[in-house]
């Protein structure tokens, strides 16, 4: 098995996946549908494209900052009925994370593949966003050190550095939202095909690990934390 780290850091994500009519919700941690979404713009994919390569992947998150929940509204005009007719002003709350900071693992045999991840991270065709288009990822998504050969995904994210930047502020355990296919919870967010908005559910499991195994982050005003050397 491989591995492939991203860094989801900004001021505002928002990774719904229940959505409906007037109400916008968001998960407290990014969705698979969202993550995969952003992999396919850093490639260049359209929505009609065949994603089951991406979606084949397995996934876990570590939330090494919770962030906070919000909302905000929003106003929409000229909204079609599905009867005919337009409606009035229709008005909408739309929530999202402020502030929060996730390392996403991504796991696979296909080593090329992750490869080509690496790269499109670093170099991305399309713009990349953190669940809308104007929540713009804070720091960068790739990280120079996110491509593991040869690893498993919870050793990984049980080692790699806290994404924080004051030490202070370290939580002294971290959750772990791992996909598990015996796992207790079920997520409605495993895609299939992006232009049809078609998703399956997915199962993972929730457990808190310890942060004092992680390695100590290196990082300044200027650059963002990564491992040390």
């Amino acid at each position: 098995m491989n591995v492939l780290l991203l860094r989801l850091c900004g001021p505002m994500q928002s990774w719904g996946v229940q959505s409906r009519f007037s109400v916008r919700d968001t998960g407290l941690e990014p969705s698979k549908s969202g993550v995969v979404g952003l992999l396919a713009a850093a490639l260049g994919r359209p929505r009609d494209a065949d994603i089951s390569d991406l979606a084949g992947l397995g996934m876990a998150v570590r939330v090494d900052a919770e962030g906070l929940l919000r909302y905000d509204y929003h106003t929409a005009q000229n909204v079609l009925k599905a009867g005919g007719g337009i409606k009035g002003t229709e008005p909408s709350r739309r929530y999202y994370l402020a502030d929060a900071r996730f390392l996403v693992g991504l796991a696979g045999d296909d080593l090329a593949l992750l490869h080509q991840l690496q790269a499109a991270l670093h170099d991305p065709i399309w713009p990349l966003f953190l669940g809308r288009k104007a929540f713009v990822p804070g720091e960068p998504v790739w990280l120079d050190d996110g491509l593991r050969p040869d690893a498993a995904l919870q050793p990984v994210l049980e080692a790699y550095p806290w994404l924080g930047r004051d030490p202070k502020k370290c939580p002294d355990h971290v959750r772990l939202v791992e996909e598990d296919p015996d796992g207790p919870e079920v997520r409605p967010d495993q895609p299939l095909l992006f232009s049809e908005r078609r998703f399956a559910p997915r199962r993972v499991t929730t457990t808190f690990i310890p942060t004092a195994s992680f390695r100590q982050p290196v990082c300044n005003e200027e650059a963002p934390c990564t491992s040390p050397v």
